[in-house]
């Protein structure tokens, strides 16, 4: 049984044969293995394209910047995998990207949709901050998380916003993305009744569709960088494991609500 059309498969990104391998029209062993950068390799596997020194310079920024976020769920989750199969390294890995959502490393993704809308209203005529402010409420009405804003540490703003904007505005990106972002963060409080911050997740976005970075491949630059700070975790982890202390801490603090059999009484550990 046949799904879908009935086509000949074919890839751009890459080719070989018994004396060369082609990636993205480059020989990989003459053009690109010794010359090039990993995050350059990973443009070129992207898009088909090399990128500019600024364009490399942001993305690099951003990869700096969200590869390493202490111990969140998916560093956790990580740990406690390699420290129950510490033979399975991938599995550890695989542990922590799967947690990748809506709101683990997915927000970028959903805060560059978000910063798009306001920019196609932008493009038809509206003002920036009445297009902002149209989004910021329908996205509110429909329930959606305005993804980006708010941090429980850095109550100001994220530092790493400042950072991340820096470069790009060094690097001569097109800054219409960071004005939209800001334009946000001045909507948020007269539709949310508080003011909620940029943080990392709205900056990333921000300078990365400023490079012409593709939008549905945002939500991978998250990934990329933490795969980075799982695999140190991960290291750490083989040599100071602390995996099932982790394991064991959640299970002493967890608290027991479900009914008890008659007669029975748990004593206090």
């Amino acid at each position: 049984m046949k799904i879908g059309k009935d086509i000949v498969p074919t890839t751009a990104i890459c080719t070989s044969d018994e004396d060369t391998i082609v990636v993205r029209g480059h020989d990989l062993c003459r053009d690109l293995i010794g010359k090039v950068s990993f995050s350059d390799y990973f443009y070129l596997l992207l898009t088909g394209q090399r990128p500019t020194p600024g364009t490399l310079a942001v993305l690099d920024a951003t990869l700096v910047a969200i590869a390493e976020h202490g111990l969140v769920p998916s560093v956790q989750a990580s740990r406690m995998t390699l420290a129950a199969a510490p033979d399975a390294l991938q599995g550890a890995v695989a542990a922590g990207i799967l947690g990748c959502g809506s709101v683990i490393l997915g927000a970028s993704e959903t805060a560059g949709r978000l910063f798009v809308e306001v920019e196609t209203r932008v493009q038809a005529g509206e003002t920036l901050d009445a297009a902002a402010l149209a989004v910021v409420r329908a996205w509110r009405t429909e329930r959606r998380a305005i993804a980006g804003y708010g941090h429980p540490l850095h109550k100001r703003r994220d530092p790493r916003v400042d950072a991340l904007f820096d470069v790009a505005r060094a690097q001569g990106a097109d800054l219409r993305y960071l004005a939209i972002a800001e334009a946000v963060e001045r909507a948020i409080p007269q539709v949310l009744n508080r003011e909620l911050k940029l943080n990392v997740s709205a900056a990333i976005p921000a300078v990365l569709l400023g490079i012409g970075f593709p939008m549905q491949a945002l939500r991978g630059v998250p990934i990329l960088a933490r795969t980075a700070g799982l695999i140190a975790h991960l290291q750490e982890e083989t040599v100071s494991p602390i995996g099932f202390a982790l394991s064991n801490e959640a299970a002493r603090r967890a608290g027991y609500t479900g009914e008890l059999p008659d007669g029975v009484v748990l004593k206090p550990e």
